[in-house]
Parts: C-alpha cells; sequence; structure tokens
C-alpha cells in the first residue's frame, strides 16, 4: 500500500504541474498497487496486469466485498496507461477523471485490508 499511497501522491503533482501523461501512468500505477495488495492479502500473486484484474474480480467483487465498478475503474485505467505510453494519447480530463478514481480505490483497499 506505501508504493500505492506514493504514486497517487506522485500522481497529484504531475497533475497540478499539468504532465498529464505522467499522472494517467501513476494514477494506473497507484491502482494497480492497491489491487495486487488486496490480491497478496489473499495469499495469491498475478502473473500479469489482465490476471490482476480477473482475480480482483473473481476474489473480491463476485463475494460482494467489492463493487465492480473499482475493477471498471481499474481496466479503464490500464486502458488509458496503455494509450499514453504506447500512443502519446492523453488528456487533461482523463487525467483528472483517473486520479479521482485512484484516489477512491486507495479508499477502498485500505478499509478491505
Amino acid at each position: 500500500m506505501r508504493l500505492a499511497e506514493e504514486d497517487l501522491k506522485m500522481s497529484l503533482q504531475s497533475l497540478a504541474n499539468k504532465n498529464y501523461h505522467w499522472s494517467i501512468v501513476q494514477s494506473y500505477y497507484s491502482m494497480f498497487h492497491c489491487a495486487r495488495a488486496l490480491l497478496y492479502s489473499k495469499e495469491y500473486r498475478e502473473k500479469s496486469h489482465f490476471c490482476l484484474i480477473e482475480a480482483i474480480r473473481t476474489l473480491f467483487c463476485e463475494t460482494k466485498k467489492l463493487d465492480i465498478s473499482f475493477v471498471e475503474s481499474l481496466l479503464e485505467a490500464k486502458n488509458l496507461r496503455e494509450a499514453a505510453d504506447y500512443y502519446g494519447d492523453f488528456s487533461e480530463i482523463n487525467c483528472q477523471k483517473l486520479t479521482k478514481k485512484a484516489q477512491e480505490f486507495l479508499e477502498v483497499a485500505k478499509d478491505l485490508l
């Protein structure tokens, strides 16, 4: 969770500096580290980003511990991060939306842990 908090902090700084590309990347990794912490709490490890998302869906959403909207946010964040990294496709609006979702994910993950 420490990594998730650090990534979110850096994402908010990047957003303030109008560095939307890196803010999106950092928000995604904040969410990624939250998801990993949740998975680790069940004594599992991920093999890929996609598998991590599916494991969270199975272990937390299907058991009603986590609303499916958080998995949808994580998948959206993954797609936005890939678009920013691989295609230079990013925007201030998506960045703002993603940092908000990362903050929400962090709070929910803390509550679950």
